[in-house]
């Protein structure tokens, strides 16, 4: 059975930070592709920071140079660093197991709160 848990959300001030973490089981980690997405209230859901199985990232326009995505192969998880974060920033953030990031995700995390607001 595969599952990925998403923990670290809450609520923050503006410029403030968080680290999302997301534990993979039932897969075999290094083989896949990682990544983020987000979803706000009213808005489709985004893809956020992605981390090849090289450990390759990219970013979105909104978040990069404030977010850095990384994964530990060791611990089959998945790193997301928020700095500066912004109202804007609200939202659920899922993780994601790609094999390709080309296609749809195979598996998803359940979703966590991120919340900034003062």
């Amino acid at each position: 059975q595969v599952q990925l848990v998403e923990s670290g959300g809450g609520l923050v001030q503006p410029g403030g930070s968080l680290r999302l973490s997301c534990a993979a089981s039932g897969i075999i980690f290094n083989s896949y592709n990682m990544a983020w997405y987000r979803q706000a209230p009213g808005k489709e859901r985004e893809l956020v920071a992605a981390i090849t199985k090289g450990g390759s990232t990219n970013y979105s326009d909104s978040v990069k140079g404030r977010f850095t995505i990384s994964r530990d192969n060791a611990k089959n998880t998945v790193y997301l660093q928020m700095n500066s974060l912004k109202p804007e920033d609200t939202a659920v953030y899922f993780c994601a197991a790609h094999i390709s990031l080309t296609r749809t995700a195979n598996y998803w995390g359940q979703g966590s709160q991120v919340t900034v607001s003062s």
